[in-house]
């Protein structure tokens, strides 16, 4: 892999130190930290998904196994590069929190178990091929599609992500839906315990222990559930030293309409997420992201979200914690990323740690995810503060949308006995009803004015602790140039694209 130069006043050049290869055993301890930073995230949304559908133990086991070899492979292919594929900057990809609700809505309407993940699988590979298509067209299709998520819309979805998530958190912490001690106060004692844990690493305010403040709260309630006789690890014993990942284990994919059209919009949303975490770790790294640099970025989303699909996973995006880890520390080689990507392989193929983590208690679980998904919330309120609310219009698209985005929890009824299955598992979402409310309802009220191709802003966050990065898009900028475009070159001029 080439390094790119930069050629001094002397005519020397010099490596930039996004592509600076570090000795090896700074590669390995600083790749173990993103690997720390990024571990919670990645786990829990095989967790939550796999719980949500009943899946057993050992299936269970799979789905955390192949989920860290994928998040390996995407962080490779993002921050090393293959042809014009990849941002070649310190991006670490991991699983959409955006995904998960309308993946559990799209396999309880296929009926849960590994039936459901076949479903969802043929959704996902749809719609990663879609996305990497995508980021192939022409500026202006691009810059069409962006304008649909200014900050009003993408706000509103990431706070009704958050808003929807968090009764998937607190279910856990009664002990998980179904099970025969739901609701009993020892599991709320365990969730409590945990949060208290996590919120007490925040307060200590140091910044490697806020980055795995989850991690560390879910070992610690974990211990804790163990010593008190509540935590079982019996199924580790049973697991396999070392397993790999084949593709299509769970089954062939089944491609139906409604639940594509469903992952199709997720990956709308993502795709926001990725152009707003690699302007930021352009500007943290202080190298320039043109518009190729965007649609490369783009590329291996699809290429790894379509990859997830086939290796049993689900949709893949730029974590923004780490974007956060990356300012942090300072160190801004993207091989350092690499590094974390082999340590996530390594991990992918290590059933027994997979079942360690499938192990831990439905309370202590809840616990951490509450906190989590509260900060995903928190997220979209911080967008929508840099929304005019005492603008009538902004306010009813923010306020309808929410209403429409607690219907399916509100009135369950209405979707399970009155409405056709196939649109029930399209629309059985809050995450879908509200941002499908937000578009649409922006679009009437607010239309597509270039303003809004130039002032989206995106804030994603997932983990306590690593606040979301705000895309630094300049608001001067010209729109034409700041979509992906595939004839861009390495060279030319650093043109923020619309994001929201």
């Amino acid at each position: 892999m080439a390094r790119v130069a930069a050629r001094l006043s002397d005519g020397e050049q010099s490596t930039h130190p996004v592509d600076e290869v570090l000795p090896l055993p700074k590669l390995a301890l600083y790749g173990f930290q993103h690997v720390l930073a990024f571990y919670a995230g990645a786990v829990i949304v095989p967790i939550i998904v796999g719980g949500a559908l009943g899946l057993s133990t050992e299936q269970l086991v799979y789905l955390i196994n192949a989920d860290l070899f994928t998040c390996g492979i995407a962080s490779i292919i993002q921050a090393f590069g293959i042809g014009r594929i990849g941002a070649r900057l310190p991006l670490i990809q991991g699983v959409t929190f955006t995904a998960v609700s309308p993946m559990i809505a799209i396999g309880l309407g296929a009926g849960g178990g590994t039936a459901a993940l076949l479903v969802i699988y043929g959704a996902v590979i749809t719609a990663g091929i879609a996305t990497f298509a995508f980021a192939w067209l022409p500026p202006k299709a691009f810059r069409a599609v962006m304008r649909l998520f200014p900050p009003v819309v993408t706000g509103t979805v990431i706070t009704v992500l958050g808003i929807v998530l968090i009764p998937v958190g607190l279910n856990d912490a009664a002990g998980g839906l179904g099970s025969p001690d739901f609701g009993d106060p020892k599991n709320f004692a365990y969730a409590g315990g945990t949060m208290l844990f996590i919120l007490i690493l925040m307060k200590i305010g140091k910044p490697f222990l806020s980055s795995i403040a989850i991690l560390l709260g879910l070992v610690g309630g974990t211990a804790v559930a163990f010593l008190l006789g509540d935590a079982k690890f019996g199924d580790v014993s049973k697991a396999d030293w070392v397993g790999v990942t084949t593709p299509f284990h769970f089954g062939v994919p089944k491609f139906e309409w409604f639940p594509i059209v469903l992952m199709l919009i997720v990956m709308l949303i993502t795709m926001v997420e990725t152009t707003g975490d690699t302007y930021a770790v352009g500007d943290i790294v202080g190298k320039e992201v043109d518009s190729e640099t965007v649609a490369r970025a783009l590329r291996a989303d699809g290429a790894a979200t379509a990859l997830g699909g086939v290796l049993n996973s689900f949709p893949y995006v730029a974590f923004a914690e780490n974007v956060g880890l990356v300012r942090m520390t300072k160190v801004k080689s993207r091989f350092v990323v690499v590094a974390a990507g082999v340590f996530m392989i390594v991990l992918g193929m290590l059933p027994k740690a997979a079942a360690i983590v499938a192990s831990v208690p439905h309370g202590v679980l809840g616990g951490a995810a509450t906190v989590m998904f509260a900060m995903v919330a928190l997220a979209g309120i911080q967008t929508l503060a840099k929304v005019d609310l005492k603008e009538e219009k902004n306010a009813l698209v923010i306020g309808v949308s929410l209403a429409f985005a607690l219907l399916p929890a509100t009135v369950p009824v209405f979707f399970k006995e009155h409405m056709n299955a196939d649109l029930s598992s399209l629309l059985n979402s809050g995450v879908t009803l509200g941002a499908t409310a937000a578009i649409v309802l922006n679009l009437i009220f607010n239309g597509l004015g270039k303003d809004d191709a130039h002032n989206a802003t995106e804030a994603p966050a997932v983990i306590p602790g690593q606040p979301a990065e705000t895309t630094k898009a300049a608001k001067d900028a010209d729109a034409d140039e700041a979509a992906p475009a595939s004839e861009a070159t390495e060279g030319e001029a650093a043109a923020p694209a619309p994001t929201a």
